[in-house]
């Protein structure tokens, strides 16, 4: 295969398992994450993986980190947008600085990391950019988080008619409900109140939506497209 995919957030959840299949595909993986796990992460999932701390908040610290991979293994084939921060609070009680920090990584850092990236990437290049639900969907609590996914989902659109001259695509994938450390601190009667509205009526699992952002991200004629991956959880809202 010898690509080479750019995972944000790639050290744990759905991140992980989509370059646990780059990788099972020979694809040259880089997992960029702020913690410093990430690097031990990139030894578990093994070939050629590596690991970057990096706080895609930082567009002098993302455009740098790009620029050192492209040095090392020349054009960047495939960005996963995937790094998420989910901060829950009423529009009256949530504190300013948690908007701003859900804002700024899932927001503004795609938009830091895309055009790190663009002066890497060649023809038939492709992104895929990752949602959530409550993007399409109003969630009583979630006015951060939200709009973050509102503005990605409208970032995808824009750009995916923009690149389209340079043959590269844009795409959203949007899970639903999936079990990750992100869910986990879900009471249990938030979680059995979505499982209700899911008509597959289980939570997903990290492969099952890695399988098809790998799908979409090698989707040669799609581009501005906004794929659900939630169990029909958006058709039945």
């Amino acid at each position: 295969m010898n690509k080479t995919w750019i995972v944000t957030g790639g050290s744990r959840g759905f991140g992980r398992a989509v370059a646990e299949r780059a990788a099972a595909m020979d694809a040259r993986v880089v997992i960029i994450a702020r913690g410093a796990e990430v690097l031990e992460v990139a030894r578990e999932i093994g070939g050629q993986t590596i690991g970057l701390a990096v706080d895609i908040c930082n567009d002098a610290e993302i455009e740098k980190a790009i620029a050192t991979i492209a040095d090392r293994w020349g054009p960047i084939d495939v960005l996963i947008n995937n790094a998420g921060l989910h901060r829950g609070g009423l529009i009256e009680q949530i504190d300013a600085r948690d908007w701003s920090d859900v804002l700024a990584t899932n927001l503004s850092g795609p938009f830091h990391t895309i055009r790190s990236v663009l002066p890497h990437m060649g023809e038939h290049g492709s992104i895929v950019n990752v949602g959530a639900v409550v993007g399409f969907r109003g969630f009583s609590g979630d006015v951060a988080y939200g709009t973050s996914k509102a503005g990605l989902a409208g970032m995808t659109q824009v750009l995916a008619v923009e690149l389209a001259r340079r043959g590269i695509r844009v795409n959203l994938v949007v899970p639903g409900f999936v079990d990750t450390d992100m869910t986990a601190a879900l009471s249990q009667r938030a979680r059995t109140r979505l499982l209700e509205r899911i008509p597959l009526g289980r939570p997903g699992t990290p492969d099952e939506i890695a399988e098809v952002i790998w799908w979409v991200a090698n989707a040669s004629y799609m581009t501005g497209s906004i794929i659900a991956t939630d169990g029909g959880l958006m058709c039945s809202l």
